[in-house]
């Protein structure tokens, strides 16, 4: 639904060897690969080693999308706390703040994977999430490695939020600080604190938000991370 946003580029992300899959229904555009396909046919035994295995776990994984909002060059400039500097990927002169691809190594994915076990989530959680799935918060953070089932929106909706954690038994948030703002601001109704929701996970929480949300939704726990972007250092406040 969104490959009318790259269409225009395709001829140039073709020269630049940039395949561009689409997964939905056909029939697809020149230049566009269906993904189902190739699922379909792909087989259902595991590649030999050689093959999936990469040759440095400080190699690329993916790159996530950041906004640029911390300056300079996130990911790409300066020597990495879990991975060596890659001079063929500092641009020159450096970028601006501005919105840029950062690199995530396969040791990071896979560090990512322990989050929710580090906080506490199990493959009995229900987790709710509403956040972009080209980041780190939405993509990496761990839902698949404890096997909890996640309620994946396509947008936040405070007005809806409790009803949908009551509907689909969620028992795991994972937030942006506004978030959080925003259902303390939407007015107050009935049955407020009767729901499921046990564990909320995320960063930007403001202590006064903190306080309210708490006070208004009941005893939830609220885990707060730092660094969040690229993920080289992060803290964690479990405590308010």
């Amino acid at each position: 639904e969104l490959f009318g946003s790259v269409e225009p580029i395709l001829p140039s992300l073709r020269e630049d060897g940039i395949v561009v899959w689409v997964l939905g229904s056909g029939p697809y555009p020149p230049g566009a690969v269906a993904l189902q396909d190739l699922l379909d046919e792909a087989s259902g035994e595991l590649e030999p080693e050689d093959i999936w295995q990469p040759e440095d776990m400080n190699d690329t994984c993916l790159y996530i999308f950041t906004s640029g909002t911390t300056g300079g060059c996130p990911g790409l400039a300066g020597r990495g706390v879990l991975g060596e500097q890659r001079e063929d990927l500092m641009p020159n002169p450096p970028l601006p703040g501005l919105p840029k691809a950062a690199r995530i190594s396969h040791l990071k994915s896979i560090m990512c994977l322990s989050f929710y076990e580090l906080v506490g989530a199990s493959s009995q959680d229900v987790v709710y999430l509403a956040l972009p799935l080209y980041h780190m918060a939405g993509s990496l953070l761990g839902i698949f490695s404890t096997g909890a089932t996640c309620v994946l929106k396509e947008k936040f909706s405070a007005s809806q939020f409790w009803d949908d954690c009551r509907a689909e038994g969620v028992t795991v948030f994972q937030y942006i600080g506004e978030l959080c703002r925003y259902l303390v601001n939407q007015p107050q109704r009935p049955g407020e604190r009767e729901h499921g929701l046990r564990l909320a996970v995320g960063s930007g929480l403001r202590p006064d938000v903190w306080r309210s949300f708490l006070q208004r939704f009941g005893p939830i726990r609220i885990v707060e991370t730092y660094g969040m972007t690229e993920g080289n250092v992060t803290l964690f406040n479990y405590t308010g």
